[in-house]
């Protein structure tokens, strides 16, 4: 393929991602978003294999073989409850890479590039080695504490700050010893322990971060993976890569913004690690605050039954128990009886960025009656029914009431305004965050225990 052919399609792929994010900001056209995307992906690397820098096809093809029989394979086995953890891991494969090809770039013999030339390439390797190796261990923390494996309580090291500050200033003069070694001998020492110095970053950034935070961290990671990348089309003078991985850099850096503005956390505490653990827990999660009222699920539909407006607010516990097909029934057969029937989705339900959203849509819930926070907060009281259904730290009065809880400041759906909150859980167990919620003990709250799958089929059942 020549360089004209190679400049069109990757021409025609960047303007096919542009289309992608375009397409997913709108549930309406995400399906459509996601197929630019892939297209896009297809001519990036078709093209790319076929330019003049590719001349075995033999490793290329076993490995793009075996990579897409792996990834092909994961898609198929994993469940939506997984995703989460498996964007996690997926962005530290492409801090990994950046890693990697950062120190082949510094060790290719064929590179002769003098003065300027020299210094902005040894620049631009050590940045993408510095936000690779940064997203690499970042996200495998990110991913065992979605796992489970690591405890989604925040690790509050004393003075972390100051630690966070002597990492970036040893690793700026780490750079300057890097850039002014007279040969690949004498600057392969500074950047390995830049290295070994940014894995360990990586790893106290999210370790000090808490559970009920977890879904900005995940959009942070997916940032920090795009400038990786663009790091990397940068070394490798490669403009596809620097257009692709700035798409993906910028977009997650906005929408790391965003969901920082709607959890009332500032930003660039977000970048340093650590932000949302200013406070305890004693004050959320000690002590009787009173006794829950349970409920039956035929209750329950009576409720439903006898409410004009009802509001469904789903969780992560809705995902674990593949919930959401029977309450799209329960939702359809109370629009039959002319009740108002909306879902109220908070901006970090789930584990990631818009879970709850696909999972809705994946039960064809109709996208106009699902709403976000914002637009129907102030309607609570005039709400019959609220019907939560494996959600926890969203809702938890603690955030507007107790200003020692780690998720206080947090904006939280106002369920306990509504006339009556029935909360689906199977026990009092705590939230991500591991704090207790006040909303179980309300006297308008009622508590309905059990599998949330098994619950909602009984309400569908009774109605």
């Amino acid at each position: 393929m020549t360089e004209g052919m190679i400049t069109i399609a990757y021409i025609a792929a960047s303007v096919l991602f542009i289309l992608a994010l375009g397409g997913l900001s709108n549930q309406e056209t995400a399906r459509r978003g996601n197929v630019y995307g892939m297209v896009g992906m297809l001519i990036a690397v078709v093209a790319t294999v076929l330019g003049a820098q590719v001349t075995s096809y033999g490793t290329v093809l076993v490995c793009m073989g075996i990579g897409g029989a792996i990834g092909f394979y994961l898609a198929k086995r994993v469940e939506m409850t997984q995703m989460p953890e498996l964007v996690a891991i997926l962005h530290s494969f492409v801090g990994m890479a950046a890693v990697l090809v950062g120190f082949a770039n510094y060790l290719d013999p064929g590179a002769h590039l003098e003065g300027a030339e020299r210094v902005i390439h040894e620049v631009e390797i050590y940045l993408g080695v510095l936000i690779g190796a940064v997203t690499f261990t970042g996200s495998v923390v990110a991913f065992g504490k979605l796992r489970g494996v690591i405890t989604s309580k925040p690790l509050l090291l004393p003075g972390r700050h100051g630690l966070n500050l002597a990492l970036l200033l040893v690793s700026i003069w780490l750079g300057a010893t890097f850039v002014g070694a007279h040969s690949v001998a004498d600057g392969m020492m500074p950047l390995v322990i830049m290295t070994l110095i940014a894995f360990l970053f990586g790893v106290h950034m999210v370790m000090a971060i808490g559970g009920a935070d977890m879904p900005v961290v995940v959009s942070m990671l997916n940032s920090y993976s795009g400038w990786a990348a663009a790091a990397t089309g940068f070394m490798l003078s490669n403009d596809l890569l620097i257009v692709t991985g700035a798409l993906v850099g910028s977009s997650g850096a906005i929408l790391s913004y965003i969901m920082c503005r709607a959890m009332n956390r500032n930003f660039l505490a977000v970048i340093a690690g650590g932000f949302g653990t200013s406070g305890g827990t004693m004050a959320s999660s000690e002590g009787e605050q009173g006794e829950v009222v349970p409920i039956s699920a035929e209750e329950t539909a009576e409720l439903l039954k006898n409410a004009n407006e009802v509001v469904i607010v789903p969780g992560y516990g809705m995902a674990v128990a593949q919930a959401q097909y029977p309450i799209y029934e329960v939702t359809k057969k109370l629009r039959d009886k002319g009740i108002n029937v909306r879902f109220a989705i908070h901006p970090v339900a789930g584990r990631m960025p818009g879970h709850m959203n696909v999972l809705l849509a994946e039960a064809k819930v109709p996208y106009d009656i699902v709403m976000e926070m914002d637009e129907l907060n102030d309607d609570f009281p005039e709400v019959d029914v609220v019907l939560v259904i494996g959600a926890n730290d969203i809702v938890n009065p603690d955030a507007q009431d107790n200003p020692n809880s780690p998720i206080s400041g947090m904006p939280v759906l106002e369920v306990w305004k509504a006339h009556t909150a029935v909360v689906m859980k199977r026990s009092m167990a705590t939230g991500y965050a591991g704090v207790q919620n006040p909303l179980f003990f309300k006297e308008n709250s009622r508590m309905l225990f059990g599998d949330a799958k098994s619950s909602v089929e009984s309400i569908l059942t009774a109605i």
